[in-house]
Formats: structure tokens, sequence, C-alpha cells
């Protein structure tokens, strides 16, 4: 699946967390659908933050995790209203969480790859900081390059 694919299906939300199971919590609910509850898709975003931080710098992270249930990839972004610390070198902001079919193994890395990608750039960071709510951060996240025209 490509990303674009990925993103037309994402899900948003402005969030007050106070940590980063709290922020996890929130976003496997975003993830949950028939295919795969929210409190299995937790456990794995918990498991793969045990193995290693998924911030990665500028106030993003990237909680990912895998399933046996799913057949497409799903994926949640959130803005935190406070930043929390998420075991990297700087707290976060900008979470977008991801979990993806157990059998995913190229394709994962690859949209892991993509989303790094484009939160590497400060137009499209900035514009999903100053975005007023979970619309127009889906829109946003659905159209990055209309962020980078600000």
């Amino acid at each position: 699946m490509p990303l674009t694919d990925l993103m037309a299906a994402v899900s948003t939300q402005v969030l007050a967390a106070a940590d980063r199971d709290t922020t996890l919590l929130a976003a496997s609910r975003l993830l949950a659908c028939r295919e795969a509850g929210a409190d299995s898709l937790f456990q794995s975003l918990r498991e793969r933050e045990r193995v290693g931080s998924t911030a990665i710098g500028h106030g993003i992270a990237i909680p990912h995790g895998r399933s046996t249930t799913l057949t497409q990839p799903r994926g949640a972004l959130l803005r935190l209203e406070r930043p929390v610390d998420f075991g990297g070198d700087e707290a976060v902001d900008l979470v977008f969480a991801m979990a993806v079919p157990e059998h995913y193994t190229h394709q994962h890395l690859m949209l892991l790859s993509e989303l790094a990608e484009m939160f590497s750039d400060a137009s499209i960071r900035q514009a999903l900081r100053d975005a007023p709510d979970a619309t127009t951060l889906k829109h946003l996240i659905t159209h990055p390059q209309q962020a980078c025209r600000g």
C-alpha cells in the first residue's frame, strides 16, 4: 500500500495526553477496527516502544505495531496539546501511529521511510502544529503539498 492510500484512510485527533501510554492508548483506539481491537493494538504499540523509542526528532514519533488480524495498514495522526516524553532526545507533540498486517515486512519499512521523509519537512510539521482541529489535521496529512505552500 502506498503512503497516499494510507493517508486517505488516516484518523486524526487533537489530544491532551499526560504521557506516552495515554498517547498510545488514544492512538490504538483510532487505529481499531473490526479486524483488530484497541487492546491488541495498544499492546503491539507498547511492545514496539519497549524495544526502543519511536521518536524521530523534531518533536515527532512514529509508533508502529503489527497485527495478525489486519489485512491493510491503518494510520492515526495525533497532535498533542502538550508535548510528552517518548524516550527520545526531545518531547513529542506530533504522533503518527501505524498498525500493519503481520506479513508486511518490506511495505512496513517503506511506509516508515516515507513518513520520516514527510515529517522531515519543517513546513509540514509547522502546518500540523498550527492546525486548529482534527479536520484540518486530516486535510493537511492527506494533502501535505498544500502545507508546503504556506
